[in-house]
């Protein structure tokens, strides 16, 4: 007997197949039809913020992760998020208050997370600030540099202990020692915001010790404490009230410096005000930077302050060549200072309060003043005098012994300008590591217009007293340290001057 199969229950089988492969095959379609939807929501929603205002209110600001500091501090850096009206001011707002929270340097990282507000009101955010405070707060570095122009190395160290009462606050003390030139031991505190002030209030004190023997018979040491009032981008002030101290350990002396000598008070504020729309502080290749500076100093009153008024400028500006990342920077910078009070006319300013000039650090990285002048050593050119033996008192002899050296003495207006060309070089290896190459001329002119010399000076004598130098070099830029190979050849010196032609190296700070 022959078993008969159910063709029913086969055709139902395979029904049954049909409709799972129909249901495996409608799954893809169902998905990518999704995605398609949300696509389409998603650059509905960019479109729409990108051509009309879209009303969003924060309902409320989270904060996690602060262990230990204050959570009002977090709110007051980012309390821009609560006044924000629209999804393009909140995004603004998320992005200002994640670099004002990093600018603090107590955080290892800040993520501003905008999330849906509560169901039941709808059009409102809730914005979620979570910082991951730094694991190690304290921090140190140490470097040696060296300035081959005055022949002299420094070790320079500092320490940094950060937000230890949770206000942000940042504690640091530096040690900077030079052999024959300057020491400075300094420690201070940094908060970003006190009691009701909006801005930061910084405060240090310092022990400062610059023995310029070389180039001047003078000795200089300071004791002093200043305060930041003002700090903001573009505006900076600050008040200094120090006891200065000017020796003569060599007892070489010439009679200008010995008038200078003795005991000072230095009470002055300083008020800065800058712009830099520049890519780079280091290398430039585009945009301009403007610092003006104006300090008043004497304002403590007492007989042995010393009364000036100084003020400086610097413009500078960086042209794209549109080839091997090539640019060209040039600038100008000028200054000058007076004394002020009774009979100014005839006295002459404090010999650390002038201006001095030289140096071969690149004029590109010295933004703030006429500093820099490549090819002329440290306070190596200006007015100066012969140095003059003093007179022993055992001696009977009159008169005194002209010593060879000199000293220089600075100047009253300042003005230096240059020109730099930077460009990459052609191996890959030195383009990746930041190594370039560059070609410079810089012109400077240092004069005294105290003790009523302004009378004698004429423009031919202004135009005469321009020094001026030009070169190329390598620059190789590291973590630690930036330094600098130049050739230097001087185009124009007077008598005096120390300035050399040659190949001259230099190790200056990375920042």
């Amino acid at each position: 007997m022959v078993k008969k199969e159910n063709p029913i229950a086969e055709v139902d089988e395979d029904e049954e197949d049909f409709d799972d492969e129909e249901e495996e095959e409608e799954e893809p379609v169902d998905s990518q039809s999704r995605m398609r939807d949300e696509r389409a929501t998603m650059e509905g929603f960019l479109r729409r913020m990108s051509s009309e205002r879209v009303p969003l209110r924060v309902h409320d600001v989270i904060i996690k992760g602060n262990n230990k500091t204050k959570e009002s501090l977090i709110e007051a850096e980012v309390q821009a998020l609560k006044t924000a009206t629209s999804v393009q001011e909140l995004l603004q707002a998320a992005t200002i208050a994640n670099a004002r929270l990093q600018k603090l340097d107590i955080f290892d990282s800040v993520n501003v997370t905008l999330d849906s507000g509560p169901p039941d009101l709808p059009g409102t955010s809730n914005v979620i600030v979570e910082v991951v405070e730094s694991k190690n707060p304290i921090t140190g570095d140490i470097g040696i540099f060296t300035k081959p122009e005055a022949r002299s190395w420094s070790v320079e160290g500092s320490l940094k202990l950060k937000n230890m009462l949770g206000y942000g606050d940042i504690w640091d003390g530096s040690l900077s020692y030079g052999w024959d030139q300057t020491s400075e031991v300094s420690t201070g505190v940094a908060l970003p915001r006190f009691m009701k002030l909006v801005n930061p209030v910084m405060a240090r004190v310092s022990l400062l010790s610059q023995d310029w023997l070389k180039f001047s018979s003078y000795k200089e040491q300071a004791m002093g404490l200043s305060l930041g009032l003002i700090s903001t981008r573009k505006h900076d002030l600050a008040y200094n009230l120090s006891w200065r101290t000017l020796t003569d350990p060599s007892q070489r002396a010439s009679v200008s410096v010995r008038r200078q000598l003795g005991h000072n008070l230095l009470s002055h504020l300083k008020y800065t005000f800058k712009i830099d729309k520049r890519n780079s502080p280091l290398r430039p290749t585009r945009g301009f930077a403007f610092v003006s500076t104006s300090q008043i100093g004497g304002l403590f009153p007492d007989y042995r302050s010393v009364r000036f008024i100084r003020q400086e400028f610097d413009l500078r500006y960086a042209l794209p060549l549109g080839f091997a990342r090539a640019a060209l920077n040039f600038g100008v910078a000028g200054g000058a200072v007076f004394p002020w009070g009774n009979g100014f006319l005839t006295t002459s300013v404090s010999l650390p309060d002038r201006f001095f000039l030289g140096g071969n650090s690149s004029p590109v990285c010295t933004l703030g003043g006429p500093t820099s002048l490549l090819g002329f050593k440290t306070r190596g050119l200006g007015p100066s005098e012969p140095r003059r033996q003093v007179q022993d008192k055992s001696n009977k002899e009159s008169g005194s012994d002209t010593c060879p050296e000199r000293d220089f003495l600075g100047g009253d207006l300042a003005v230096t300008t240059f020109a730099d060309l930077s460009f990459d070089l052609p191996l890959k290896v030195l383009r990746d590591s930041n190594i370039h190459g560059h070609a410079f001329a810089c012109a400077g002119s240092l004069v005294k217009l105290t003790e009523s010399s302004f009378r004698d000076l004429s423009f031919q004598k202004y135009t005469d007293s321009f020094r001026s130098s030009a070169g190329f070099g390598l620059i190789v830029p590291t973590k630690l340290f930036r330094m600098e190979v130049n050739y230097c050849y001087i185009l124009r010196q007077h008598e005096h001057d120390r300035a050399k032609t040659g190949v001259q190296f230099s190790f200056s700070s990375p920042l």
